[in-house]
């Protein structure tokens, strides 16, 4: 009985050696959520597949599906994201948003609202204009809010005196669609309250047992941040 090819539109999340030549990769797709699979021959010199198997990829992949797992064939990258390759950190922030992504979403659950998010958050880290700080806390509220994990409003802050624009900032990336998140900038003083409410939020909604994979992202990144 032959094996059933799909095609998926996704973005590489990780990849891991598998053997002399093989490589495994974590795909986030649309159609399938997350899943892994094997890309043959991936590290021979001259593979179809050297390319395409690596983190930041996006585009389509062909798949199929075995007995234990699926397998890629084939690939039609659309955007390699090349230039966060040749950028130190650039590159570092882009690897965490893909750890994250990979923290929230569950295999062969709908994947799409996070693969949007972080295909617009890795082109924002391109845009000069836009500060990667910046970028990173309103990724991270939007993937809260994606995952259940943040709040609809923020009545709960009243007791902070935050600064109305802190309220409206927070307020329209839990509401606003993807391709419009990266449209904004704040002043120091907001930011500084952002980032405050988005550390709160992101420290005390996360589920108990859950709580130790996020603080392993979290010492990732303060430890990225301040080298």
């Amino acid at each position: 009985m032959s094996s059933q090819t799909y095609t998926v539109t996704g973005m590489v999340l990780s990849v891991a050696p598998v053997g002399d030549y093989d490589k495994l990769v974590v795909l986030l797709t649309r159609e399938r959520g997350k899943i892994r699979a094997f890309a043959r021959g991936a590290r021979r010199p001259g593979s179809a597949l050297m390319a395409a198997a690596n983190a930041f990829a996006f585009g389509e992949f062909q798949i199929y599906e075995g007995r234990t797992s699926y397998t890629m064939s084939q690939a039609s990258i659309q955007n390699y994201f090349g230039e966060l390759m040749t950028d130190f950190e650039g590159a570092c922030y882009g690897q965490y948003f893909l750890e994250f992504a990979d923290y929230y979403t569950r295999e062969n659950a709908d994947g799409s609202d996070f693969l949007k998010l972080a295909y617009q958050s890795l082109r924002a880290l391109l845009v000069p204009s836009l500060p990667r700080k910046l970028v990173r806390y309103i990724y991270e509220l939007k993937a809260m809010t994606y995952s259940g994990e943040c709040p609809q409003t923020f009545e709960q802050f009243s007791d902070w005196n935050l600064n109305p624009s802190t309220e409206y900032a927070l307020q329209y990336v839990v509401a606003a669609s993807v391709e419009k998140l990266y449209t904004f900038l704040l002043t120091e003083e907001v930011f500084t309250e952002f980032v405050r409410v988005v550390t709160w939020l992101r420290i005390m909604w996360s589920t108990a047992s859950n709580r130790w994979k996020y603080l392993k992202l979290a010492c990732k990144a303060v430890i990225m941040w301040n080298s």
